[in-house]
């Protein structure tokens, strides 16, 4: 089996795990945040919807510069409403599983940076990216979504199981 084969599944379940979360955030609260550290609710899941486009861009570019020497850093996506959030995961989904789709053993085996200001921060192979700086970090990410929810006492999905709110998946 090609390992975008063996990845794919795994990916749209967790795509449709967090968009399910993503459908619940209260537009009304994207500037409240749990603690003074951290990210305000509108900014967390805006992050989740753009960390998805990550996924394409590891696929088609050897690096990516956070601060390319010479131009602009990368500047976080600016989403104002739940619709804007969803729009841009959905296009960022639509985007990460055609390149996945596209990509060769060999591709996905051939190493990826991650570079600040032209120094690199970080090598590995390009599978590896995807699983543990988009997935993991995304289903991360889902998880402090979820307890944002619960702390505004907005119904949890249910992800791997049941949730307080939901008895069954």
């Amino acid at each position: 089996m090609k390992l975008n084969e063996m990845l794919l599944p795994e990916f749209d379940q967790e795509m449709a795990l967090t968009r399910k979360t993503l459908e619940r955030i209260p537009e009304e609260k994207f500037d409240w945040k749990p603690h003074e550290k951290s990210m305000p609710l509108g900014r967390l899941a805006g992050h989740l919807a753009e960390m998805l486009g990550w996924t394409g861009e590891t696929i088609r570019k050897d690096s990516l510069d956070l601060a390319p020497p010479g131009a602009p850093p990368m500047r976080p996506a600016v989403v104002k409403t739940r619709k804007e959030v969803l729009d841009l995961f959905d296009k960022n989904n639509a985007d990460a599983r055609a390149a996945l789709e596209k990509a060769t053993d060999d591709h996905l085996l051939k190493s990826w940076s991650l570079l600040m200001g032209g120094k690199t921060l970080m090598t590995m192979p390009r599978m590896v990216v995807i699983r543990n700086f988009v997935m993991n970090h995304m289903i991360h990410h889902r998880a402090q979504l979820g307890v944002y929810l619960r702390l505004n006492n907005i119904p949890v999905p249910a992800i791997y199981g049941p949730s307080a709110d939901e008895g069954q998946m």
